[in-house]
This record gives C-alpha cells, sequence and structure tokens, in this order.
C-alpha cells in the first residue's frame, strides 16, 4: 500500500502535468474504478467535463483534484495497485486501464514549461489498476479545503500545521502501543507499515512499546526520525517492491535500497550486526532488532476485587 511519501510524488507529479488543464471527456472503462461515485461511472464522467483541475494536494495516504469554482474535488485512492499516469493519447492502452482522462489542451509542456514528451502528441491522464482496489471519486470540499469524506484524517507529520505537542499528549492518552499509534490515521496520517518499522529502528524503539511510557524528548525524537525517513524516501521517489508502484511517467522509486529494518528479517542489523526478526502484527510484520529495540517488559494488571469486604485476618492466638 502506498504511503505518504509515494503518494506525495505522484501528487508532485499531477500537479506538474495536470493542474490547470480543462477536461474535454472522461471515459470509465471498469465500473469498480468509480464504485465510490455511487451515482455511477456515467454521471461521474457528466460532471467532470467541461472542468478546470486545480492544485493537485494530499493529506497522509490520501491526494485529490480540486475543480475549480464548483466546491468539489477527484478523490484518488490509489489501493494496492493504482497508478495515476500521464499518456500520449496515441499510446497503446494498459491492460488494466481503468479510467482515461482526456483534456482540452495537448498537455505537451506541464506548468514549469519544460516539455512532457517530444513534439505535439496530445497527453491524457489514465487511472490504472491491476487488483480494482483503489478507484476515482467526486466529493463535496470542506471549507478546509478537503474533501468531505476524508474530513477526519489527521495532519501529516510533513504539514507545516502538524502540532508536535497534540502528538505527544494524544500518545500519552491513548493507552495503545507505539506502532498501533503511527498507523492511526485519526492520529497521524501517512505513515504505513513500512515507514513506521523504519522510524522504530531508527528510534530504537520496539514496536509493541506502550504509549503513556513514551516522555516528551522521546516522541519529539521519534516524529524526527519519522520525518527524515520520509523526507529520505521523497528524495528518491519512494519504495518499489514492484512495478505496481510509479510515478505519473511510470518510473519506480528506489528507496527500498535504503531500507534499515523493513523486510530484512535475518540480515544483520546495521547498527549492532544482531539478525533482524520479523514478527507477524495485525495481519502484517513487523521488522526489528532484538538487540537495539528490546520488547517491553510485561505488565501484569490484577483485575480489583468486586467486593467491597476487606480479607479476613487471622486472629493471634489466645
Amino acid at each position: 500500500m502506498p504511503e505518504l511519501p509515494e503518494v506525495e510524488v505522484v501528487r508532485r507529479g499531477l500537479e506538474r502535468w495536470v493542474s490547470g488543464r480543462t477536461i474535454a471527456a472522461v471515459e470509465v472503462l471498469h465500473p469498480r474504478a468509480v464504485r465510490r461515485h455511487l451515482a455511477g461511472g456515467a454521471d461521474f464522467a457528466a460532471r467532470l467535463t467541461g472542468r478546470t483541475i486545480g492544485t493537485a494536494r494530499r493529506r497522509g495516504k490520501y491526494l485529490w483534484l480540486p475543480l475549480a469554482d464548483t466546491g468539489l474535488s477527484v478523490l484518488g485512492h490509489l489501493g494496492m495497485s493504482g497508478q495515476l499516469l500521464v499518456r500520449p493519447e496515441d499510446a497503446p492502452d494498459e491492460k488494466h486501464l481503468r479510467i482515461r482522462v482526456r483534456f482540452t489542451d495537448t498537455g505537451t509542456t506541464g506548468t514549469t514549461g519544460t516539455p512532457v514528451l517530444s513534439g505535439s502528441v496530445p497527453t491524457e491522464l489514465r487511472f490504472v489498476d491491476q487488483r480494482t482496489f483503489g478507484g476515482l471519486s467526486l466529493h463535496d470540499t470542506t471549507p478546509d479545503g478537503l474533501p468531505d469524506v476524508i474530513a477526519h484524517i489527521a495532519r501529516d507529520p510533513l504539514d507545516p500545521a502538524f502540532d508536535d505537542a497534540a502528538f505527544h499528549t494524544a500518545l500519552r492518552l491513548r493507552r495503545t502501543t507505539v506502532k498501533r499509534a503511527l498507523l492511526d490515521q485519526s492520529l497521524i496520517s501517512g505513515v504505513g507499515n513500512i515507514y513506521a518499522d523504519e522510524a522504530l529502528w531508527r528510534s530504537r524503539l520496539h514496536y509493541d512499546r506502550p504509549t503513556p511510557t513514551l516522555t516528551r524528548p522521546r516522541s519529539v525524537e521519534l516524529l524526527g526520525h519519522v520525518r527524515d525517513v520520509m523526507n529520505a524516501a521523497l528524495a528518491v521517489g519512494g519504495t518499489s517492491f514492484d512495478s505496481l508502484y510509479v510515478n505519473v511517467n511510470g518510473e519506480s522509486g528506489y528507496f527500498d535500497r535504503s531500507l534499515d529494518a523493513y523486510g530484512r528479517e535475518d540480515e544483520p542489523c546495521r547498527r549492532c550486526g544482531t539478525p533482524m526478526r520479523r514478527r507477524p502484527w495485525m495481519n502484517r510484520s513487523s521488522y526489528f532488532c532484538p538487540r537495539c529495540q528490546r520488547p517491553p517488559r510485561a505488565v501484569v494488571t490484577v483485575p480489583p476485587s468486586r467486593s467491597r469486604t476487606p480479607p479476613s485476618r487471622s486472629r493471634p492466638a489466645s
């Protein structure tokens, strides 16, 4: 599942090649690709035609295209295998092409004036999805500029308005474990399994560390590592383990070459040399160093007595 860095790479591509263009026609080729738009594919296509796309935006793992002067946004969810690609109109259709968006202009140059393609072949936006878990849908936009269906999603750690102090307070109050908290999109958005494991390894924190035990300096340090690992991934186009995640030009990222924890079972820890371990965790896997990231001590909770009667005491011998 793409996480914040991968979605941000796609958003930047859309901002460069799609924002500011006017939609000439929309073709929905598979109904599942617009299943979240309850009015159906024909309505989806009709309501987009003639609209101008604003600046592509993102919160956490969600990205959307505002439609100028409408109060509406096209929300894109990539799911496991969704791709938003800018292609020449005469390029062969991808095997799993689900939606095609054509524009009134040729789109041969981006917003910076840099050519997308040599010559003047018109370009279009294509939504390709092998597993059809993702899709596009049309939604009202809130006063904050978000599609209404994701208004509950928290800000992400790369958002300048992210509140570090509030995050620490929430961690202390949640009564959960640190990795569960990092994946809670109502607390902090954009962090998924890969980057959670990476940030926890950098922080020397076990994934089952209870959040109430985190001091403010430790939570500040953890947030810093979350930001560092995401910025490092962004710099190289995100993490691609296969051809399913690509940017709008069809290119893969290569942060997988720099991963310190995720996917490195039995390989030596880059800090201490201890073999890395993998443990099943919430239908996923957690990767960690058993030496650098020691598990928390077991806490035995004694349930309170249901009776208010004090325990009997033996009488002293007479």
